[in-house]
């Protein structure tokens, strides 16, 4: 993970609106031939290729919302920023070539302190060869908020749209589930000790998988590489950004279908076990609803079973029924659950009505 530096304050005003984009933006270097043109003019060019399609996708983090400074540190928060943009692409069977920043900031954070956030910023785009190409930068009064905005590239046949999924197909997920609302649960309680008693240290030795899912999430980019290279096409897919039940529905019902879902072939890390264990809660109902996990999850037909059988970064979970059939949990003890989503809604009241 991420490393904290010791930070000096300059005000943001001294360097003002163009001069902070500047400054926060000297070190990106371009990447892509078909980023025409970044930053330093009225707006980017990118050049598309022929015969193939540009995909769009802009996510939005509000501090309080989205994110709690007392524990998620900015460079971590840069990172994680792009991660939640870059996870739509890969979602759509795309690779993501560029995006763009905005922040809202308010005056209480220094130069120092955007550096920080930019930092991840650039560590994500290095790692998943993204270019920077624009953004804007303007006040708050109530806190910090960041807008990224996403762009890829696929060949019209690969994209993966939701629609997509048919009677019979396999329904498959990447990598473990829950872990990162875990790692939330424990960030928070770590934070009402510190709250009661600010010489505490947090105890986070067993928990460092369940902290980095939820403080450094990675987007499936290796994924979409490798069903090209498997030769996959995945009939429908969508990235679990709000909770397994939410996206399997979010299928089932763009693909006007049922689907079936196996509780014991569900995904989950030893150190998930161990922490619902822990917490005294059931691990299934943390799967199918605790979000900000940024896997993919897709479904195949079953011709193609074989070619991505016994791979360990892919599990079937299920498979799609006819839509009569409903959307349904089948248990360890062989009963059939309606699954419902009670994944995170970004618009619910706080009163949860």
């Amino acid at each position: 993970m991420f490393e904290n530096k010791d930070q000096s304050r300059t005000g943001i005003e001294t360097l003002g609106e163009f001069g902070l984009i500047d400054h926060l933006t000297k070190n990106f270097e371009i990447q892509h031939q078909s980023t025409v043109k970044g930053i330093g003019d009225d707006a980017a060019v990118i050049d598309s290729e022929a015969n193939k399609k540009m995909i769009v996708s802009t996510d939005m983090l509000l501090e309080g919302v989205h994110f709690d400074l007392s524990y998620m540190p900015l460079k971590h928060l840069g990172y994680k920023a792009v991660m939640v943009n870059l996870s739509d692409i890969y979602a759509m069977n795309a690779i993501a070539k560029q995006i763009t920043v905005s922040i809202a900031v308010s005056n209480r954070f220094p130069v120092e302190a955007l550096e920080e956030l930019y930092e991840g910023i650039a560590a994500a785009c290095k790692i998943y060869n993204i270019d920077l190409i624009g953004g804007d930068t303007t006040s708050s009064t109530t806190g910090l908020l960041i807008s990224i905005t996403a762009i890829g590239e696929a060949k019209q046949d690969d994209l993966a749209y939701r629609d997509g999924a048919k009677e019979n197909d396999l329904l498959v997920v990447t990598g473990d589930l829950g872990a990162a609302y875990l790692g939330l649960q424990v960030l928070e309680r770590e934070k009402k000790v510190f709250e009661v008693n600010p010489a505490a240290q947090p105890d986070l030795e067993n928990y460092t998988y369940l902290v980095e899912r939820q403080l450094k999430p990675e987007a499936r980019k290796d994924i979409v590489t490798l069903l090209n290279e498997l030769e996959v096409k995945p009939t429908a897919m969508i990235d679990i950004s709000d909770g397994l039940s939410s996206e399997v529905l979010h299928i089932c019902k763009n693909s006007g279908v049922g689907c079936n879902v196996y509780e014991d072939k569900i995904p989950l890390d030893p150190q998930v076990i161990a922490t619902c264990e822990e917490f005294n809660i059931d691990s299934t109902t943390i799967a199918l609803n605790g979000g900000e996990d940024y896997e993919l999850l897709f479904t195949i037909s079953t011709e193609d079973f074989p070619k991505i059988k016994a791979n360990p970064h892919l599990t079937v979970i299920g498979h799609i029924t006819h839509q009569k059939e409903g959307v349904h949990l089948i248990t360890r003890a062989n009963t059939k659950i309606p699954i419902i989503a009670r994944g995170w809604n970004a618009l619910e009241s706080e009163s949860g009505s």
